[in-house]
């Protein structure tokens, strides 16, 4: 697969930056790490560049965004910004900085965890605490989305459960009212290992968002 230049879309910030920065620094001669660097995509840049027609349903919900610290750094958030833009919400990127999680890191009790708390309380989880009931918070990053759900009463979403909520509510004139309920509680896997189902749920909606994406744009007669 890495021979053959097939795309690898990452769902976690942090694991795309290990193929796109770190990797190569660990095995500068290895040639796969240089393909894999190549051919590894968040879902937004894969989306802009494979399917750059597909036009996603509009989706009349207010959102605050927030970064993944990797992201920003490795990969920037220029391509999520533009898909967020084709669904023509009304979105507010937030200055954030860190979220404060950064792994395990938040999770030192007497060691870093007030630490932790702090840099989420500087920008990220007032904000989160003052959007609305329709705003959707976006989070990319796994340790972002488990600092707004354990220091707020909200969850954020994945850009992949954004489009899937765009296209799953195409229809539906009106707002949704806390949509993480609906996209994000309402389709959890039935299994005590959450951080593993989490992943592989997302993984599922990833893979369907990307192919409905792409089998649209075949439609349309966009060659790839």
């Amino acid at each position: 697969e890495i021979e053959n230049g097939i795309p690898i879309v990452g769902l976690e910030p942090s694991c795309v930056a290990v193929f796109r920065d770190e990797l190569t620094g660990l095995l500068p001669s290895a040639q796969d790490a240089q393909r894999l660097k190549q051919q590894t995509y968040t879902l937004g840049e894969f989306l802009q560049k494979y399917a750059p027609d597909f036009e996603i349903p509009a989706l009349k919900q207010p959102a605050v965004m927030h970064g993944h610290c990797h992201h920003k750094a490795i990969m920037k958030t220029d391509c999520e910004k533009e898909v967020l833009q084709k669904t023509g919400m009304d979105f507010h990127v937030l200055d954030a900085g860190c979220c404060g999680m950064a792994g395990y890191f938040g999770y030192e009790e007497g060691r870093h965890y007030d630490i932790s708390v702090a840099a989420g309380e500087r920008v990220l989880l007032p904000a989160v605490r003052k959007a609305d009931a329709e705003t959707i918070i976006v989070a990319d990053g796994f340790s972002c989305r488990e600092q707004i759900e354990q220091l707020t009463d909200r969850k954020a979403m994945h850009l992949a459960q954004v489009l899937q909520m765009a296209l799953g509510e195409k229809d539906n004139p009106n707002s949704i009212v806390f949509p993480e309920k609906k996209y994000v509680d309402g389709k959890k896997l039935k299994n005590p290992n959450r951080t593993r189902n989490t992943l592989l749920l997302l993984g599922a909606v990833a893979v369907g968002v990307a192919a409905y994406a792409l089998l649209n744009t075949k439609k349309k007669g966009y060659e790839l």
